[in-house]
């Protein structure tokens, strides 16, 4: 598929979101709400889960599936509040020593007025700097659209993953056909572009793994799933807190430089 196709691929209707992930890869998933500053934020789901034997902190940015429950998710496009309720069970996870799962699909954080007058920029700063030195480790899979700073919130990680077919990228094509040429109907050019399919991020060494898609064989990518994230948990539980901050800082400044 071209990049194009692949943006199709990860905004389509019948594409597994990020509550069918958390079904189908852990057990007892227990979810937490609130931000205990304003309110509760559909889009995202959080709460604490057990991969095999170890306890886990689960954050998914989640979409809904037919029309209803992308109105009540507000099409994962979280709020502030959101990213703080996500921000607050990462706390958390860092008081008890549980390494922390995101699971990304969002065209954007809202850009409604009352989400910028409830400090929207604030909220995704805030959850860019305390991820980047959170002591316990953080795993970071997107598996639909990963749109601008509504999913680099919830990216700052020891490791980024992507579903081959999923996407990755600073604006929507649309939005990018629209600044750079005027013209929303270049979308295809802009696509390609934008390097925001997994193959061009891999190259660029911005991701650190593509997950197969099996097509109508979840349950398959699902398990492939849960045995690398078991893997890598494994692993980088081993590491001391000062070792998983400074991999984590050095793996963001090694950007660009090749």
């Amino acid at each position: 598929m071209n990049a194009y196709e692949k943006v199709n691929a990860a905004r389509a209707k019948n594409r597994p979101t990020g509550s069918d992930y958390i079904a189908n890869i852990f057990q007892d998933f227990i979810e937490m709400h609130g931000d205990r500053r304003f309110g509760d934020d559909k889009a995202v789901i959080t709460g604490i889960a057990r991969l095999g034997n170890q306890p886990v902190t689960v954050i998914a940015l989640e979409k809904g599936r037919d029309i209803k429950e992308k109105v009540y998710r507000n099409f994962g496009s979280a709020h502030p509040e959101g990213y703080r309720k996500a921000l607050r069970q990462m706390k958390l996870a860092e008081k008890f020593g549980r390494p922390v799962v995101c699971f990304v699909d969002t065209a954007g954080a809202y850009c409604g007025i009352a989400a910028e007058e409830r400090g929207q920029g604030q909220a995704i700063a805030e959850n860019l700097m305390e991820m980047m030195t959170l002591k316990v480790p953080i795993i970071s899979i997107l598996i639909g659209e990963g749109g601008s700073g509504g999913a680099l919130a919830l990216a700052v990680a020891d490791e980024v993953w992507m579903l081959e077919n999923a996407v990755y990228s600073v604006i929507s094509p649309e939005g990018c056909a629209s600044i750079l040429w005027k013209d929303s109907r270049k979308v295809k050019e802009a696509s390609e572009c934008l390097k925001l399919t997994a193959d061009d991020l891999y190259r660029m060494k911005v991701i650190e793994r593509i997950i197969g898609e099996h097509g109508r064989g979840f349950h398959l990518t699902c398990a492939e799933l849960k045995r690398l994230l078991s893997q890598k948990l494994a692993e980088n539980l081993r590491l001391s807190a000062e070792e998983l901050v400074s991999n984590r800082y050095l793996r963001f400044r090694k950007f660009g430089s090749a």
